[in-house]
């Protein structure tokens, strides 16, 4: 009797393991006891926000989008982590929080802000697919009522994730038509079709550059710490704490004038720009800390991205961008502040090329993915996880892009004002996202609330556009 109910379990755990889907070895690592990471979009809606339809558009619209969201995460046979199709209770998922009625619209911007603070350091509840949608339908001074998409990090990256938001949405002036994106053509592109002659002598330099990268990337996941500063608290479980948020928003036809002057990426004039900034804020918060040994993390898809895919094609077994994980980081050393410096801002411009193209001709990037796949085959997802953890810990800040749409667009008829993202999680007292739409660069402004200021940090980083953009267009 004892032999069949054993042989019947078996059976039972094999049926149910063949209804689990895979998960990817970064989902695993992304959603660990070590590490866990959450995306936060924010749609800035023009008019008042109709949340009677959202349940029907979850529905109808967002669940049919990807399996991932209407699964959850259990462990297999194996105890390997898996996707298992689950049935979803929209209601459970769709939040619409209530303010005080009547008051000011700076009134709801500070209710909006501790809204998003607590929704960064919550976790989402396992026993249910990893999302939630919140409808915050009171005005602020930037829109008329705001929606949040939290989304974990493991359901996929930024590029997946943007182009599942983007199948919920259509073109404001034609949704017969579809969303076109910036050209994604760089420099690195333009080198590709350099003589090989010329390619040479940038082989041996490469060479070099990897054996380097590599070493001090090893180095900083256990041992190279940053100094502490005021970027940087160095407090342990600093991903546990509240956050602040301040946006700004710059022109991209401004920042292509400054790439057309210097010659080189829109990346180099952002990155330029963010790290003037930063060392800007660090500088007027603790003098001499402009020279301190900090680092910046930029996030670098490893898709090469012409646009998004639809996400169809993302999906399928050989698509050429498919859905998941696909990004490293390139480690920037921020350079450090001299009066020279403040009198010429268009170094950090320059240096951030350098540095960038420098490590793109290395091959530290592709090694530190191949390390990542052997410690999670050899060791698991867990020590995956705590090695990336503590590379972010060491570090001093993070800056990640995404492109967005040219055209406007519209969430069931309602126009999309702007939209900008954060990642909550991360072991770090600053992180930096950005992404284009409509001819605008909404950058978002992620700190530790209470040990940096955020307003302070803002102007730091419009101060810099300014001149950055001045001594631009002096440059003959």
């Amino acid at each position: 009797m004892k032999v069949e109910v054993q042989q019947q379990q078996q059976q039972e755990e094999e049926e149910e393991e063949l209804g689990l889907e895979p998960m990817s070895p970064s989902a695993q690592y992304l959603k660990s006891s070590v590490l866990s990471l959450t995306i936060l979009g924010v749609l800035e809606c023009q008019g008042p926000i109709d949340d009677s339809l959202a349940i029907s558009l979850v529905k109808d619209v967002f669940l049919p989008i990807n399996p991932r969201f209407s699964s959850i995460m259990v462990a297999g046979k194996k105890g390997v982590k898996k996707w298992k199709k689950v049935e979803v209770h929209v209601e459970e998922h769709v939040k619409v929080p209530i303010f005080p009625d009547g008051m000011a619209a700076e009134y709801y911007d500070d209710c909006f802000a501790d809204y998003l603070s607590n929704l960064s350091t919550e976790q989402l509840p396992p026993s249910r697919p990893l999302w939630e949608i919140h409808i915050v339908k009171y005005p602020t001074r930037h829109a008329a009522g705001n929606l949040i998409f939290k989304l974990h990090h493991s359901l996929g990256d930024g590029y997946s994730l943007m182009g599942a938001l983007l199948s919920c949405l259509q073109r404001l002036d034609n949704p017969l038509l579809p969303l076109t994106f910036p050209s994604r053509q760089s420099a690195a592109d333009a080198d590709r079709r350099k003589s090989v002659l010329r390619r040479v002598p940038r082989l041996f330099s490469g060479i070099w550059h990897t054996v380097y990268d590599f070493g001090w990337s090893l180095l900083k996941s256990s041992l190279n710490e940053d100094d502490k500063s005021p970027i940087r608290s160095g407090e342990d479980a600093v991903e546990l704490r509240p956050i602040a948020t301040a946006t700004t928003t710059f022109s991209i036809d401004q920042i292509k004038q400054i790439k057309n002057k210097l010659n080189v990426t829109i990346n180099d004039v952002i990155t330029g720009i963010i790290i003037f900034g930063t060392r800007l804020y660090m500088q007027k918060t603790s003098e001499g800390s402009g020279n301190s040994k900090s680092t910046a993390l930029v996030l670098l898809n490893t898709r090469a991205i012409g646009g998004y895919r639809s996400v169809d094609e993302m999906v399928r077994p050989d698509s050429d961008m498919p859905w998941g994980n696909r990004f490293t980081f390139l480690p920037v050393p921020l350079p450090k502040l001299t009066p020279e410096e403040i009198q010429n801002p268009l170094v950090f411009v320059k240096k951030s090329h350098r540095i960038i193209k420098r490590q793109r001709n290395s091959g530290s990037v592709f090694l530190t993915g191949q390390l990542l796949n052997i410690i999670s085959k050899f060791k698991g997802p867990e020590a995956t996880a705590k090695y990336i953890h503590g590379t972010l810990k060491n570090t001093s800040m993070a800056i990640s892009n995404l492109i967005g749409p040219v055209e406007q667009m519209a969430l069931a008829n309602q126009p999309v004002k702007g939209l900008y993202f954060i990642v909550a999680g991360p072991p770090q007292s600053l992180s930096v996202t950005m992404i284009s739409y409509v001819g605008k660069l909404r950058i978002a402004l992620n700190m530790e609330k209470g040990f940096m200021d955020p307003n302070k940090f803002k102007s730091c980083i419009e101060y810099a556009f300014d001149a950055i953009s001045k001594a631009a267009l002096l440059q003959s």
